[in-house]
């Protein structure tokens, strides 16, 4: 579980570091800034659904009434 949660980290690195917007004058850095908050935030609950339905599947106990 926990090598899934820092692949996790990894991948959002990764896939986020090199995103930049340019044409909007002092606002670059602004805009740049919450679109990678916004895309990490989703990514992020995204991964926790992820890891929540494979952690139901592995440890899935059956109750017998």
């Amino acid at each position: 579980m926990w090598l899934l949660i820092i692949l996790g980290g990894a991948i959002v690195v990764t896939v986020l570091g090199p995103i930049s917007i340019s044409g909007y004058g002092d606002f670059d850095y602004i805009l740049t800034s919450g679109l990678k908050a916004a895309v990490s935030i989703i990514l992020v609950l995204l991964w926790i659904v992820i890891l929540s339905k494979m952690n139901n599947l592995i440890f899935k106990k059956q109750f017998n009434f």
